[in-house]
């Protein structure tokens, strides 16, 4: 278990680091946008990225 957590980990460590390695400035212009949304459209999308992430390791296991 803890072999797939470390994984998934690391895995995720990579998939965010693509964007700041190939856009930095995209990423800051995305960073400002973020920072003038409301707290509800924040929330609203982290609960869409944590059911779609939830959807897609049931999907794959």
């Amino acid at each position: 278990m803890w072999n797939d957590l470390l994984a998934a980990f690391g895995l995720m460590l990579v998939l965010e680091g693509i964007l700041p390695f190939l856009s930095p400035s995209r990423l800051r212009q995305t960073w400002i946008r973020m920072a003038n949304l409301e707290d509800r459209a924040l929330r609203l999308i982290g609960l869409a990225s944590m059911l779609l992430g939830l959807l897609t390791l049931y999907a794959f296991r």
